[in-house]
């Protein structure tokens, strides 16, 4: 079972979409996309390819891999390093963003 690992920069993301949602929506929102979450992760422990490649990152020496949370309006960004069985987050993107922010962001 692969480990799943969360940068700094995507945990401070994470933590932020949390608060605004929780301004935004209430705690019940942020229960519920903590529990898709743990989902997510549960699925990457066990499947770590399973999700498809981020289309906006190909051409990189890492294959980046996306999986959609909280209702298509945010992605995950990860890669799997298959030789430690480690899954690294590096990134959680606003899909409302320009696309090139995603590009930039991911050097």
């Amino acid at each position: 079972m692969a480990k799943v690992i969360w940068e700094e920069n995507a945990i401070t993301l994470l933590l932020e979409y949390l608060e605004n949602a929780r301004i935004e929506f209430g705690n019940s929102t942020v229960k519920r996309w903590q529990k898709e979450r743990k989902t997510i992760e549960w699925r990457l422990e066990r499947y770590p390819v399973s999700y498809p490649l981020e289309e906006l990152l190909l051409g990189r020496r890492v294959l980046y891999r996306q999986c959609h949370l909280m209702h298509n309006r945010f992605k995950i960004i990860y890669y799997y390093n298959e030789t430690e069985d480690i899954i690294h987050i590096v990134d959680i993107w606003d899909t409302r963003m320009n696309p090139q922010t995603l590009v930039k962001r991911i050097r």
